[in-house]
């Protein structure tokens, strides 16, 4: 369910731009990304910083692509957000000595800290990838062929990242361990 709710603007923002084109879509993921925060908030009483920062970074390039007319500012969003959350990535291990991905996943994952550090890395550089390659994408090919990049290959370049993680954290997780109580009869 909370995938759902994760990519309900970009799903509706797709199907949108498919039947209404860009000036609607970005109305209806604008309208979306704002019922997301609203029933977040609501159900779970929570909206974590990374949801607020996307409502505000798409309100502000969205309500810009309506007022100036303009597509291009809503290609500019998903960048935006990418170097934000890589460059948060960043000025959390360069400036504050802190790595962020440990503090949000700490709890659940038993790490070590080299590895905390990789994780850091490799997601600060593939924030900042994706947001060039969204540029290249957004600039060199049309708005329609962006928008299918943006609903596929983004989320698919993601979810092929997150397995390739995932892979890579396979050595470092460790077995939980088995309690074996003596039965009795068996001693």
């Amino acid at each position: 369910m909370k995938l759902l709710i994760d990519f309900f603007p970009i799903i509706l923002f797709f199907v949108a731009f498919k039947v209404w084109g860009i000036y609607a879509a970005t109305a209806v993921a604008i309208v979306a990304t704002i019922i997301q925060i609203a029933y977040l908030r609501i159900k779970t009483g929570k909206v974590e910083t990374m949801q607020w920062l996307s409502l505000g970074v798409i309100v502000l390039f969205g309500g810009a692509t309506l007022l100036a007319h303009d597509e291009n500012f809503i290609k500019w969003k998903p960048t935006v957000l990418y170097w934000l959350m890589g460059g948060a990535l960043l000025v959390g291990h360069l400036i504050f000595k802190k790595n962020f991905l440990k503090s949000l996943m700490g709890a659940q994952l038993q790490l070590p800290e080299s590895v905390w550090t990789t994780l850091n890395w490799a997601w600060t550089i593939f924030f900042a990838v994706m947001g060039v390659l969204n540029l290249w994408v957004a600039f060199n090919f049309d708005t329609d062929a962006w928008v299918n990049f943006k609903m596929f290959g983004g989320i698919g370049l993601m979810l092929v990242f997150v397995v390739g993680q995932a892979l890579y954290l396979g050595r470092y997780l460790k077995e939980p361990e088995q309690t074996s109580a003596k039965e009795p009869g068996n001693e």
